[in-house]
């Protein structure tokens, strides 16, 4: 078959299932937004194309968002065109509807069946907006603006033929008559490098090595902003470190933004909190507190490994791979009881759960488990299990992904 894939940032969430194809003999094609030549990664024919304009200067606010979709939609449709003059035609467009690149494929080649990758459908109440009172907009117009972030994937699903979405509770924010349309498929875990290591170290940028033996914190998102709860977790530090002298804490993430709000003109979350939270820290106490920035992918499992007990918090928004990983490799986790852990954490089963913006109630939780090796391994233990049996690449997702895929 003829499979085409759309993502901007490909492979994105499909790093595994674009390659599996390619194995199984398929031709495997991905028009992705860069500025590169033709190339192969992983077997898979790699199309660039570049956008042909910018968005208006005199839009309504509330249509910038729409308008580059429908500018991404539309430099999409000419690089489609010139496949297609090539003589192209794909069996099968799998696309992430996110950014509107295949808003017009259907025009171009009208018998391709479209899949679309449901990551989220916003909603202005019951999920991210106004979760966090903190940052809550006062403006009630703002509603609009987040309906209207919908538009792109509304006009995409009029004309698709199924959907895969990652967890139930993702695809549960889309309504009812795409709902309908969506299975759930996780992307998929590999539980085999993605295990314990009992022998495992992490090098510090000072020069330490900490291993299995050390009292590890760890706390990792791709950006350190309120959207996965990094505010929480920073007042959550000066109760923490102050019970646990031995405790070195290891924070991963870049400082920009990945979801949520720009922080003020010139700050940055991290510089936020760190501003607001490390004046109350001892200096010994700052010393044992590691902001690590981003990381390789070996660097990262290593952490995980060595980690004694991992923290993580959400808003109800996308479910971070990082999480199941951090499941995976057999942590003792502390999360937020937020919808969308419910799935994997299972409160004193597979984790622990506390609330979202109780920063004394993650210390507690957290002190309370590095107190508990039993508690810790029986956790851990428990947590692996869980994402081998719903989770594992090889064994579950990527199997049924390729099947939803060619049926």
């Amino acid at each position: 078959m003829n499979i085409l894939f759309i993502h901007q940032n490909f492979p994105a969430q499909f790093k595994h299932l674009a390659p599996a194809l390619v194995k199984a003999g398929h031709r495997v094609t991905a028009l992705i937004l860069a500025n590169i030549k033709a190339a192969q990664w992983e077997g898979v024919d790699l199309v660039p194309y570049s956008l042909n304009r910018v968005n208006a200067k005199e839009a309504h606010p509330w249509t910038v968002d729409f308008e580059s979709k429908v500018i991404r939609g539309d430099a999409c449709l000419r690089a489609a065109l010139e496949l297609s003059k090539q003589g192209y035609i794909p069996d099968v467009i799998v696309a992430h509807p996110g950014w509107g690149e295949s808003l017009f494929l259907k025009e171009v080649w009208p018998e391709a069946k479209l899949k679309l990758y449901c990551e989220f459908f916003y909603h202005a109440r019951g999920a991210d907006v106004g979760f966090d009172p903190e940052y809550s907009s006062s403006d009630p117009a703002d509603a609009g603006r987040v309906t209207l972030k919908n538009a792109n994937i509304l006009l995409q699903f009029q004309q698709a033929d199924a959907g895969i979405s990652p967890t139930h509770w993702q695809a549960s924010t889309f309504p009812k008559h795409i709902r309908d349309k969506i299975t759930v498929i996780h992307d998929g875990i590999d539980t085999e490098v993605l295990s314990p290591n009992s022998s495992a170290s992490f090098l510090l940028d000072n020069g330490k090595s900490l291993t299995r033996d050390d009292e590890v914190i760890t706390f990792v998102n791709r950006a350190l902003e309120p959207y996965r709860g990094f505010h929480t977790f920073m007042r959550s530090l000066p109760k923490l470190l102050a019970a646990r002298p031995n405790a070195q804490v290891l924070i991963v993430g870049k400082e920009g933004v990945s979801y949520g709000a720009q922080p003020p003109k010139g700050k940055s979350w991290k510089s936020i909190f760190s501003e607001e939270v490390l004046p109350q820290l001892t200096p010994q106490q700052r010393e044992r507190t590691h902001f690590l920035g981003t990381i390789d992918y070996p660097r990262f499992i290593s952490l995980l490994q060595v980690s004694r007990v991992h923290i993580y918090l959400t808003y109800p928004f996308v479910l971070s791979w990082s999480l199941l990983e951090a499941m995976s490799v057999g942590c003792s986790i502390v999360a937020s009881d937020t919808q969308p852990l419910h799935e994997a954490i299972k409160h004193d089963e597979t984790g622990r759960l506390v609330n979202f913006f109780d920063q004394n109630a993650l210390a507690t939780s957290v002190i309370e488990l590095l107190d508990d090796e039993e508690a810790r391994v029986r956790l851990g233990k428990a947590a692996r299990a869980f994402a081998i049996e719903n989770y594992d690449l090889v064994k579950h997702c990527l199997p049924k992904q390729i099947q939803w895929l060619l049926h």
